[in-house]
């Protein structure tokens, strides 16, 4: 399962860890990923949909039938 937000496409982002002493190595920053099951009146059934938190909020805002239209958008499968 890879850490990925179906509604907003956030991922891991690559950086690095810099010591005091200024010696680099490579970490990774990953987004708050949440699984949420959520009811879908228009098809009259429940879709389960990995989200990062900001998404959630997104989701609460603007409501699940949009959020699903804008996934469906992106080329994703809800």
């Amino acid at each position: 399962m890879s850490a990925r937000c179906q509604l907003t496409g956030a991922a891991p982002v690559f950086g690095n860890r810099v010591s005091h002493s200024h010696r680099r190595t490579r970490r990774r920053w990953s987004p708050n990923i949440q699984h949420r099951r959520y009811w879908l009146p228009g098809e009259n059934r429940f879709v389960r949909l990995t989200l990062s938190a900001k998404a959630v909020k997104t989701v609460d805002a603007i409501g699940i039938e949009a959020a699903v239209a804008r996934i469906r958008a992106r080329g994703g499968k809800v």
